[in-house]
């Protein structure tokens, strides 16, 4: 269960992210941020990420893990937390499974 503070946190994490990746991956880029996580202490994040085709998914991730220090750097220039979280970026396999879900379904 998570606090209404964590749950703020967990969409101003998810969508200061993804306006980051927005503008470091460019506008053609197919890298989409899905959701994010908190730990109770504030202290971790996660940021969850999809990408199409999946065939990008590990150059995604690799591009998305050499720039976790300019995303905090982006976090702390648009929000005013005391402590930034330590962040780790997954692809989102939840997001991966519900669109195979949905491509299996259209072609049924």
């Amino acid at each position: 269960m998570t606090s209404p503070r964590q749950e703020k946190m967990r969409e101003f994490l998810r969508g200061t992210a993804a306006q980051f990746f927005l503008r470091e991956a460019g506008p053609r880029s197919l890298v989409t941020v899905t959701d994010a996580t908190i730990s109770p202490d504030f202290k971790y994040g996660t940021i969850y990420i999809t990408t199409f085709p999946t065939s990008e998914e590990a150059s995604a991730l690799d591009f998305a893990k050499r720039k976790r220090t300019e995303l905090r750097e982006y976090l702390k220039e648009h929000s005013k937390l005391r402590v930034l979280p330590v962040l780790e970026i997954k692809i989102d396999e939840g997001e991966r499974n519900r669109q195979r879900i949905d491509e299996l379904s259209q072609q049924g």
